[in-house]
């Protein structure tokens, strides 16, 4: 198998339970990199509500990398306030380059701080933390990366540790850096919850359990399906709640990064040609107006297919939509396998969701980032961390 073309022919999963079967795994090359970012602060950032900008930053070092990638097909999990990809070595340069100019634009435009940073395969696979891969189809329009091992995880521990990160960051060497953020989007209003709450959920067994790992989580996602029910009900995302937006002040972040750099005219003009996008594609879709490209009729049911709601890398990643005696049921079962030393786990319970968006095509490459409203992921960690210190 080539290296580069090594994910691209990986063999699809159908069912996202079989992430629970090692067989299902393979290593990533050797010669690979694991590329981490993420917003220092993020926490603060959050709490002095900028969630919408710290979940549009982490989308933005993904479709920079993806851009510089072009047909070559790389895995890559967003986490919230960040981003986990891995590539070949001959994207490397490239990639830096953009995540660079991404770290950039993050000051410049946004005055927040990206940590960028990349760590060879081969130094956490040595130290006894593989990285192991599979690929589960979510839509036609999207491909999931699943990553276990541990290997992701201690790389991120090695990024944010103030000794290894300074060895692993990528710096700016005086390089003057562009990045093409071609295909974000961020144009949807915040998505209500259609039973009440939005449940942000991480769960992570704890690593002296091995192979039994597996054993674990398979439980977890089952008594998630028997709580809240099977795929139709555990997407958060309804086509009923799903409303583009036409509101300069929510429009503005995309303009922000797409027209970085750019004079106050060209930004005026990019704001208007995407509210002028968005007024046109709300009226195709009420109209379910058919072309040569696209059903707009159907098109929220393409989107949704395609979201992120539940992912793995090195721990289970949900946004479910539910109630409060389903969320009860379900932190009573956590709660227990937490004091029996299992598992950890974190939450974060609001009231909607919110999506940022990677469009390559309409009616192809596409994947929307889910995460709960008013700052889902990156609380649910910092409730995970107070119980890892307890």
């Amino acid at each position: 198998m080539n290296s580069e073309n090594f994910y691209t022919e990986l063999r699809l999963l159908d069912n996202f339970i079989d992430i629970t079967d090692l067989q299902n795994f393979v290593d990533v090359p050797d010669d690979w990199y694991i590329i981490i970012t993420d917003i220092r602060g993020s926490t603060k950032a959050i709490e002095a509500g900028k969630y919408k900008e710290v979940n549009l930053l982490g989308a933005c070092s993904i479709a920079a990398v993806l851009n510089v990638a072009g047909q070559i097909e790389i895995p890559f999990i967003f986490g919230g306030d960040g981003a986990s990809l891995l590539m070949g070595p001959s994207l490397l340069p490239a990639a830096q380059k953009a995540l660079l100019a991404t770290q950039q634009m993050a000051k410049t435009e946004f005055d927040m701080d990206l940590r960028v940073g990349a760590v060879p395969v081969k130094v956490v696979a040595a130290a006894n933390y593989p990285v192991k891969i599979a690929k589960f189809k979510v839509s036609e329009n999207y491909s999931q990366a699943i990553l276990t091992g541990g290997g992701l995880a201690r790389a991120t521990e090695l990024i944010k540790d103030p000794a290894a990160g300074n060895i692993y960051s990528i710096k700016n060497n005086g390089i003057s850096a562009t990045a093409d953020f071609s295909g974000l989007e961020c144009r949807w209003q915040d998505i209500p919850s259609k039973y009440g709450e939005i449940v942000t959920l991480l769960v992570m067994v704890r690593e002296d359990f091995g192979q039994e790992s597996n054993l674990i989580y398979r439980k977890v996602l089952k008594l998630i399906e028997y709580i809240y029910g099977k795929e139709d009900c555990l997407n958060p995302i309804v086509s009923q709640n799903l409303k583009l937006t036409l509101s300069s002040a929510k429009l503005i972040k995309e303009t922000l990064v797409r027209a970085s750099g750019c004079s106050w005219l060209d930004r005026q003009l990019y704001l208007s040609k995407i509210q002028l996008e968005t007024a046109l594609g709300s009226l195709l879709m009420n109209l379910k107006v058919k072309t040569e490209e696209l059903d707009w009729g159907v098109y929220k049911d393409i989107a949704i297919a395609a979201t992120d709601y539940r992912k793995f890398d090195d721990m289970l990643r949900m946004v479910i939509s539910g109630n409060a005696s389903q969320r009860k049921k379900l932190t009573g079962y956590l709660e227990k396998n937490y004091r029996e030393g299992k598992l950890v786990y974190g939450l974060h319970v609001a009231d909607r969701a919110l999506m940022t968006c990677l469009v390559f095509e309409r009616n192809g490459q596409q994947v929307h980032f889910i995460d709960g409203a008013d700052g889902g992921y990156t609380l649910a960690a910092k409730d995970m961390k107070q119980r890892m210190q307890d």
